[in-house]
């Protein structure tokens, strides 16, 4: 493809010798994103409800020290143990603590 007819020459070098787009390997994904993003405005809405709750809920019971181990391995843990206490906690909220029981016995 010529220059003349690329889509991309705005974002090449300026330079008179070689023109050079730099362009991260899944950049593709991040515009198909941008795109949905676009076409579905309600979908951070819906995101925020769902996913963004639950981390800031997380966040808050880790305080300010945030994680107490160091290491993908031990971070990855202790995160997975955090998300283990808030689930058995929503579900303590939602069933009451007997049904809960109940259920797990079953």
């Amino acid at each position: 493809m010529t220059c003349r007819a690329c889509s991309k020459k705005s974002r090449c070098t300026t330079g008179k010798g070689q023109r050079k787009i730099t362009r991260w390997e899944h950049e593709d994904r991040l515009e198909q994103m941008a795109e949905i993003l676009t076409s579905q405005p309600d979908s951070m809405i819906i995101r925020k409800q769902t996913v963004e709750h639950p981390f800031g809920t997380i966040k808050y019971w880790m305080g300010s020290t945030h994680f107490q181990t160091k290491r993908f391995k031990n971070v990855s843990t202790e995160m997975n143990l955090h998300v283990l206490a808030y689930n058995l906690n929503r579900m303590v909220s939602i069933l009451g603590s007997q049904n809960l029981i109940k259920a797990m016995m079953a």
